[in-house]
């Protein structure tokens, strides 16, 4: 029950809840008891055994107590005052009449107590999903590189519903349950003592089993949420390579992978249903075996007289206890379904558990403009499988100056541009801006101080309006300088609803050049004084090329630039080129330079491209 009580340190409501939803419980058990209470002097009027003796007891009402043995008094009071006045048929009637008023109260009760908990189980829901979300999207990228997305997906959607479902059974079982068990065993020993200890002896042989079951739940479950994860992400890599596919007619060999993983899904799931549903039948066979064992023993008490224990107290005994067997089986039913949660609800919290490892160091120093230069110092990566991508290298981006990066693919050149945001540190060495190692800057004052502009234009399935703006409160005239800066505004124009134009899903309705002038207006409207293109025209036609490089050219102008280039004719007017080659800095200069250098390796690139 541990990682249930973590779980709670969510439920915010429930402090507001908590005695509502003990109240309505409470009350609902009672009354729904009282039913059975309420048998014995009906069996006694429909048998005739109702002594002249009951009706003196019952004369005269106790003060009132919010108890069952007062409203038990309270009916019986009242139901002898009308055997007395009315006669049998009366009493009769009485008797029914306050069954069906208790069985309405009882379950109207319950209902409120439902309509309580299903406010706090989804408030919880509410809060947890949130709180791992906002965990989720705060980890280090280097996390989302290692985990598969389906696998994070299926975290926040089919393991927090099964949270949800059990949380709910969690609380019934804790609290109502367990609370009406306690109840109906107290009315059980009111009746007779002996078949009470009788029933609490043999009761324990029952749980014993279905705990036995529930245990092994909990792999079983386990599995079935790892397997449907790895379907989700094998889905989202199908539907996000839809045109591959089809170029490719991989249609069968995608059939072939998804019935792979779906079979296995299958397995795991139909193993850990029928370990589910064993649960029930065997309670439930467990609990007549109690009941049969309750009608021998109580049974051979009424034939031979002993003790007090008459036929119509006897029958109300086994009539209340059958319903004895309902909470039960409900509690085992419940930490059944509470395995396949807790399952889940470890898979959840180890992404609550998750640190991150882009952590800000002491002393902070708040920076809020860029002021002098860029420096890269003696810095090394490498990552965990110990595959070294850059050794030890060194040089300075001076403010206003445009530095390119150049090399055959796999050189380094974009691990080396993603250390200047911290979306990875340096295993060696250390990068600084402004003579401040960046680990010491809070990364809303780094990042906040860059623009990025990737290859790959990442757009959401929203407005042009709102790709533009994206993580800014800017309006629709800024937004439109931005645009026209970046040659966006006469294409955007034309489009149906202009900027509230809805892009499709990473932006499909548009070209490659339309996308990429749209996250080039998003990097504008930032207006950031360091700007980082790590390959941004690459994928481009001639036509798209020459408009994206017209609006790079207008983004670029009085910043401090990285460029990561592919097509070498974008980068002649650098201020320096460095070429790398295998983690190593092998060359660096200007254009001119580097073409002085005939067997150079940027001269041999330049002949390639």
């Amino acid at each position: 029950m541990k990682t249930y009580f973590r779980l709670l340190s969510y439920a915010v409501s429930i402090r507001k809840y908590v005695f509502p939803y003990f109240g309505f419980s409470l009350l609902g058990s009672l009354f729904g008891i009282l039913n059975f209470t309420l048998l014995i002097p009906l069996l006694n009027v429909l048998f005739n055994q109702a002594s002249e003796t009951n009706v003196q007891i019952y004369r005269t009402i106790p003060d009132f107590s919010l108890s069952p043995h007062y409203f038990s008094f309270l009916f019986n009071h009242y139901f002898y005052g009308s055997l007395e006045q009315f006669g049998r048929l009366g009493a009769l009637k009485y008797a029914c009449g306050a069954i069906m008023i208790s069985v309405i109260l009882a379950n109207i009760f319950r209902y409120f107590s439902q309509r309580v908990l299903k406010t706090v189980e989804a408030d919880t829901i509410a809060s947890l999903r949130q709180a791992v979300f906002q965990r989720a999207i705060r980890l280090d990228l280097s996390y989302f590189t290692e985990q598969k997305k389906g696998n994070l997906m299926s975290r926040l959607t089919t393991d927090v519903q099964e949270v949800e479902n059990s949380i709910g059974r969690a609380f019934t079982a804790t609290f109502k349950e367990i609370f009406t068990l306690i109840l109906f065993f107290v009315f059980l020993a009111s009746m007779s003592v002996k078949l009470t200890l009788f029933s609490l002896l043999i009761l324990p042989l029952s749980g014993g089993v279905i705990a036995t079951i529930t245990r092994r739940l909990r792999r079983a479950a386990g599995e079935v949420q790892q397997h449907l994860s790895g379907l989700i992400s094998l889905l989202d890599e199908i539907f996000g390579a839809m045109r591959v596919v089809k170029a490719f007619r991989a249609e069968k060999m995608m059939d072939d992978r998804f019935g792979e993983g779906n079979q296995k899904y299958r397995h795991s799931l139909l193993k850990m249903v029928f370990r589910q549903e064993l649960t029930s039948p065997v309670s439930e066979t467990l609990g007549v075996l109690v009941v049969t064992g309750i009608l021998l023993y109580g049974g051979s008490l009424v034939i031979s007289g002993e003790g007090e224990l008459t036929a119509s107290t006897f029958i109300a005994f086994i009539a209340t206890f059958s319903q004895v067997m309902r909470p039960a089986k409900a509690i085992a039913d419940a930490f059944s379904g509470i395995q396949r949660g807790i399952a889940s609800a470890d898979r959840i919290i180890e992404i609550l558990d998750t640190e991150s490892e882009i952590k800000v160091i002491e002393p902070i120093v708040s920076l809020k403009e860029f002021a002098n230069k860029i420096s890269f110092e003696q810095v090394g990566f490498e990552y965990t499988q110990g595959r070294k991508i850059l050794h030890e290298i060194s040089f300075e981006i001076p403010k206003g100056q445009t530095i390119a990066l150049v090399g055959a693919s796999g050189g380094g050149k974009s691990t080396l541009a993603d250390l200047l945001p911290r979306f990875y540190d340096p295993t060696l060495g250390q990068v600084k801006i402004d003579g401040h190692n960046i680990k010491h800057i809070p990364l809303d004052d780094l990042r906040g101080l860059m623009g990025i502009v990737t290859q790959e234009s990442v757009l959401f399935n929203d407005t042009i309006f709102n790709n533009i703006a994206f993580g800014t409160e800017a309006t629709l005239p800024e937004v439109e300088a931005a645009a026209k800066i970046a040659n966006a505004h006469e294409f955007i124009s034309e489009s149906a609803n202009g900027y509230q134009t809805i892009i499709g899903d990473r932006g499909s309705k548009l070209s490659g050049g339309q996308r990429q002038r749209i996250s080039i207006a998003r990097a504008v409207l930032k207006n950031p004084p360091i700007l980082i293109l790590d390959e941004a025209t690459s994928a481009l036609d001639n036509e798209s090329e020459k408009l994206v490089q017209a609006a790079l050219g207008n983004l670029m102008k009085n910043r401090t630039v990285l460029v990561i280039a592919h097509r070498l004719s974008t980068i002649q007017h650098a201020d320096q080129i460095l070429v790398i080659e295998q983690g190593n800095i092998v060359e660096k200069g200007t254009h001119l330079e580097l073409m002085a250098l005939k067997k150079g390796v940027y001269a041999k690139l330049s002949q390639l491209s």
